[in-house]
């Protein structure tokens, strides 16, 4: 495939998804946007999620399918995705999550359009299935308490995100990044998202190094899609064990990397109650989830190593960084519009 400037692979990780699948890589290829390419990781599915994916990929679009003997979740699946890819943009994609025709054209021309703040990533106006128009993400912001909230999440969609603007990240669900900002904070090549991470907040975890280092990530209202959520607060007890442990241990990974002294005693009061909260919901309704605590004890070392380092690389100041817990986004200058 061409490798010009708007060249964009589009990633998606399988496990069990072959249900999904047919509906997502129809709207992949139904896509305006030229040069496109497809790769798919299927992480150890046993429901034939690769050959579905092989059945339906769109023949016009060069195809690339990886299968892995085992779930290397959507960090590590999404690693090998990067590796394979050729084009300057890599779009990650959830099979659960289906794009409008223009999706990718429009985020590819926000970055152009907004080259002057330096755009690392580019997300749209995600809003999930059904009859009331039900927003599911503007891209995301963080809150004191060290959460990554998704914008408009379970809101009536109102014209209340209209504009195009400037957030801290936006979720991999999909999402649209730059290969060169990738390369550029990452610790290891073809590392794109850590992959300790797994599953969730893998994507948070990317939005803090691109910001460290003077990336932007751009939400663009006018790039739609569909996500049907499955992972939200209230669904926690139907997740399964291994995806409860790794939500867990995955909120205390990205404040070993990402946290500041200053900032760690202002938000004390905010993380300590939800640490407290936590551990008590641990101890009495989900036992399944107390080895989080001692993996990230036995890997404390390795952990504080890789906070080194990014601390070593980080070039924004850190203002810019904590200005992020008071807003939700910013506006675009006019150069940038």
């Amino acid at each position: 495939m061409s490798t010009g400037e708007a060249a964009v692979t589009v990633a998606i990780v399988t496990h069990d998804d072959a249900l999904d699948l047919p509906p997502c890589l129809a709207a992949v290829g139904a896509q305006s946007h030229r040069p496109l390419e497809l790769v798919v990781v299927d992480c150890a599915s046993r429901d034939g999620s690769a050959a579905t994916a092989r059945r339906h990929a769109p023949p016009e679009l060069p195809l690339r399918i990886l299968e892995s003997g085992e779930n290397l979740g959507f960090a590590g699946g999404m690693n090998a995705a990067f590796r394979a890819a050729s084009a300057p943009w890599l779009l990650t994609l959830n099979a659960d999550a289906t794009l409008t025709p223009d999706y990718v054209e429009r985020l590819v021309e926000r970055a152009r359009r907004s080259a002057a703040v330096r755009p690392g990533a580019v997300t749209g106006r995600l809003a999930r299935p059904g009859d009331e128009p039900t927003l599911d993400a503007c891209g995301f912001y963080l809150v004191p308490a060290w959460r990554h909230l998704d914008r408009g999440s379970g809101e009536r969609d109102r014209g209340q995100y209209d504009a195009p603007e400037i957030v801290f990240g936006g979720t991999g669900a999909a999402t649209l990044w730059r290969r060169a900002a990738v390369e550029d904070v990452a610790l290891a090549p073809g590392e794109m998202f850590d992959p300790r991470f797994h599953t969730f907040r893998e994507d948070a975890e990317l939005a803090f190094r691109l910001a460290a280092r003077g990336w932007t990530t751009l939400y663009e209202p006018a790039a739609r899609a569909l996500h049907r959520r499955t992972v939200l607060p209230g669904r926690r007890r139907r997740l399964s064990e291994l995806a409860n442990r790794n939500s867990l241990r995955n909120r205390y990974l990205l404040r070993i990397y990402h946290q500041t002294l200053a900032n760690l005693l202002w938000t004390l009061p905010f993380t300590l109650a939800r640490d407290l909260a936590a551990l008590l919901w641990v101890l009495l309704a989900e036992r399944a989830s107390l080895p989080a605590y001692g993996w990230l004890w036995r890997h404390r070392r390795e952990l504080f190593e890789r906070r080194r380092q990014l601390a070593a690389r980080r070039t924004a100041p850190a203002g810019a960084l904590e200005r992020w817990f008071f807003r939700r986004a910013r506006p675009l200058p006019e150069a940038a519009r």
